[in-house]
């Protein structure tokens, strides 16, 4: 159970001035690299050479990056390195840009993931009075057993949503009397459509907050008020990723996330010609994100490679400090595409559709044709919205885009991370 002192100690560690924050990261870095190096044959090899203790933060970078190739399945020496008797948790990546991989916990990393999770459930401000819902079914996804336990820690009244329908799990909701709901965006508009044709009237049930991760609707404007008119609830943003843990939480105005710098260390770097390795990123500037976990020893990631584009700033806000992503991730590196010169991100072209059609379902078909990137998109309804959708994207990116309408109930639904862009 959580207690006040806990709550204190997260509150202070947000409000650390800049040079206070950077020492305490400092010396959590240090003990990480240390234990690596001691105990992950992995980092033995990567860290050879590296006079450890660091003295400074600016010699991060003198450490390699870690790419998701470099977990992939089959290699000889992962970032798992410990004995197999150390880890007490399996879970795997969601395989949406390519193939699953397995990460392990041990007990002492998994305290960690939960008590990172702490910081969503503080901006959702979940008691032990509330009752939790959790709109997935259970896999070997990390997000739902790790949201799930860390309500467990607050004190919650934890509900599994696993093995249901959409109905039966608004059925379930308005019995149990969930006050937070856990989803995606995506499917948090789902369960308001089917609510909305079952006749339930879901602004009356007791809901009053749902956290939101896996996909970036929970920082688009559109989106996040579509969440919110249909439940009467606040939306709460969340990021994380497997590899690396629960990094991000929004921030009360709903308009980007704020990184977790107590457990995180973050570097925002711009790969081009003229920066193969990467160059630290100016305010506002579109970037890589790279994260460095601070307790998760069993798998550390060190200057992981998210693939997750953002634009960040220094948070001015003195409740807290920590990094600020305007708009939270705006896209992946290996999902922007390049339209005419137009840089053209999965959230953008989600902001613009949730503007013409709230609720329908859409599909973005990716290609190329004569080395130049083409898209083209499908969504449900009518000629007309289509060609509203089509007249969107000339208006607002500048682009001719083509838009076909197809049925209601064609594309797939989605209650994990939505797969909307797809390849050939």
């Amino acid at each position: 159970m959580e207690s006040n002192n806990d709550i204190r100690s997260r509150d202070l560690l947000r409000q650390l001035p800049t040079a206070e924050l950077r020492r305490y990261q400092l010396t959590r870095l240090n003990e990480l690299l240390i234990r690596a190096k001691s105990e992950q044959p992995f980092y033995r090899e990567r860290l050879f050479g590296i006079q450890l203790p660091l003295t400074d933060l600016e010699q991060l970078p003198s450490i390699p990056m870690l790419e998701k190739s470099d977990l992939l399945p089959g290699l000889p020496a992962t970032i798992c390195g410990l004995a197999r008797t150390s880890y007490v948790r399996a879970h795997q990546t969601s395989g949406t840009t390519g193939s699953p991989i397995l990460m392990l916990d041990t007990a002492e990393d998994w305290q960690w993931w939960l008590n990172s999770w702490q910081y969503v459930l503080d901006a959702a401000a979940v008691t032990p009075g509330d009752t939790s819902f959790m709109a997935f079914s259970y896999g070997p996804f990390i997000g739902f057993w790790s949201a799930h336990e860390a309500m467990v820690k607050r004190g919650a009244l934890v509900v599994p949503g696993g093995g249901m329908t959409s109905l039966a799990r608004l059925h379930a909701i308005r019995a149990c009397e969930a006050t937070v709901i856990c989803c995606t965006p995506t499917y948090a508009l789902h369960l308001a459509a089917i609510g909305k044709q079952a006749g339930l009237d879901l602004p009356r049930l007791p809901v009053s907050r749902i956290i939101v991760a896996g996909e970036a609707g929970g920082s688009i404007p559109e989106v996040r008020a579509r969440i919110e008119a249909a439940w009467d609830a606040k939306v709460v943003d969340h990021c994380g990723a497997t590899e690396v843990g629960p990094w991000g939480v929004g921030d009360e105005a709903g308009t980007g996330i704020h990184v977790i710098e107590s457990e995180f260390i973050a570097e925002r770097l711009v790969f081009d010609a003229d920066s193969p390795l990467g160059r630290d990123a100016i305010d506002g500037e579109l970037a890589e994100l790279v994260l460095t976990g601070l307790g998760r020893h069993g798998a550390p990631a060190i200057r992981y490679r998210t693939g997750d584009l953002v634009r960040g700033e220094t948070s001015r806000n003195l409740k807290n400090r920590f990094l600020f992503l305007r708009g939270g991730v705006i896209g992946r590196a290996d999902d922007m595409v390049v339209i005419r010169g137009v840089n053209v991100f999965p959230s953008s072209v989600e902001s613009i559709v949730r503007r013409v059609a709230a609720d329908a379902e859409y599909r973005v078909n990716r290609s190329r044709h004569q080395e130049m990137d083409q898209l083209r998109i499908e969504i449900e309804g009518d000629v007309a919205t289509a060609a509203n959708l089509h007249d969107a994207f000339r208006e607002q990116l500048g682009l001719r885009i083509e838009v076909s309408s197809v049925d209601p109930g064609t594309l797939p639904r989605f209650e994990g991370k939505a797969r909307r862009w797809v390849k050939p």
